[in-house]
């Protein structure tokens, strides 16, 4: 799996791009078919220093998206792939009823 941290009118700390590419990590135990992980941070200094945090998965019949703001990047990460791994489980049960309702006929 290829993960991609882009981050928007800022450098990235070595410690915040290890943290995000080991929780990224975690999504292996959800679907092997994940190919690419592309994770944008960014900020707007005159929300009282908002943190953005987009992250999109690439993977075969399907790309998922999800986005999420805070004030700590740790957090919102973690929040942003919440929401990609319910959409990852969705997808998965889909594929897995799909599979049996063919299997019965």
């Amino acid at each position: 799996m290829k993960v991609t941290i882009t981050a928007r009118k800022f450098k990235a700390r070595e410690s915040l791009k290890a943290f995000i590419s080991e929780e990224v990590q975690k999504l292996k135990k959800f679907s092997d078919d994940i190919h690419e992980v592309e994770t944008v941070l960014s900020f707007q200094a005159n929300k009282e220093d908002m943190k953005i945090v987009d992250i999109m998965v690439l993977m075969p019949g399907a790309t998922l998206m999800a986005s999420d703001s805070g004030a700590e990047y740790e957090i919102v990460v973690r929040n942003v792939l919440d929401k990609i791994i319910r959409q990852v489980k969705k997808i998965k049960t889909k594929k897995e009823a799909s599979v049996k309702q063919k299997a019965e006929l």
